[in-house]
């Protein structure tokens, strides 16, 4: 059995703000802008509601500068920000999630098995201004993994996409082909399984590192021990994959299941 966490969720380099973190616990999800305007996805920056708020994503920021777009100096703003659409990725309510980031998370999630699990994490700012920090907002259990390839003949490729048909990367993909020229992984899910309702678990420290002047994003030491991190670096700046080496079940009992909160999950959350 292995735990595979992955970095997820809008961020100062894809929104240019992150989403807020509250101080009774709660939090919000925003997934990250689409990089093209071409996706069967009907969720957009207007219609994303915030859960603490009668908001949408759109309140926060003013312009996104999503890429690839095929020109570099477009920017979206007004009424086209409020239209432009979200890759859902994950999709909490389908319990889907594709991946095409070759650095360790494509060779990681493709080795997953029904019954592995795949946690979430994003970064997260509490409204008063406090340092951000990458906490982990959900999980899944794995239920199916395919694996599409630009090499493959265009038949095999919509037949894998059309088994997962809520996916980020199948919303997106045109006559068989997927968005960018990449392997994709294809992850659906089943429960237990979900996005926390609050309380997310803080994953990072933010520190100089001896030998370092400035100070970056580092897992925490207590979180890569009680999760049993065996893969992915202590650097999270660049929210890298992590594999860890501890069954389904123990990761629930240190996490908690989605809409509860355990004595391990107080001791990790920091």
């Amino acid at each position: 059995m292995t735990v595979v966490l992955a970095g997820v969720g809008a961020d100062s380099t894809n929104l240019g703000a992150l989403a807020p973190l509250y101080d009774d616990g709660r939090f919000e999800y925003v997934p990250i802008p689409e990089k093209t305007p071409e996706t069967d996805e009907t969720e957009t920056l207007g219609s994303w509601t915030l859960r603490a708020s009668d908001r949408t994503a759109a309140a926060l920021t003013d312009r996104i500068a999503p890429q690839p777009i095929g020109d570099a100096d477009r920017t979206v703003s007004g009424d086209d920000l409020e239209s432009w659409p979200l890759h859902r990725d994950p999709n909490f309510a389908a319990l889907t999630y594709g991946e095409h980031r070759t650095s360790g998370y494509v060779s990681r999630l493709r080795a997953l098995e029904p019954g592995d699990v795949v946690g979430f994490y994003a970064g997260l700012r509490r409204p008063d201004g406090d340092r951000a920090h990458r906490y982990l907002i959900g999980y899944f259990t794995v239920d199916r993994v395919d694996v599409v390839t630009p090499e493959m003949p265009r038949d095999e490729r919509e037949a894998v996409l059309a088994a997962h048909p809520e996916n980020a990367h199948t919303k997106r993909a045109r006559d068989g082909e997927c968005y960018l020229e990449k392997p994709v992984v294809l992850v659906d899910g089943r429960e237990p399984g979900g996005l926390f309702d609050r309380h997310p678990i803080r994953l990072s420290d933010y520190y100089v590192k001896a030998g370092n002047e400035r100070a970056q994003y580092y897992l925490r030491e207590d979180v890569a021990t009680g999760l049993a991190v065996r893969a992915g670096g202590e650097n999270m700046m660049y929210k890298p994959a992590y594999r860890c080496e501890l069954s389904a079940e123990a990761f629930r009992r240190r996490v908690g299941r989605p809409g509860e909160r355990t004595a391990e999950h107080a001791v990790l959350e920091g």
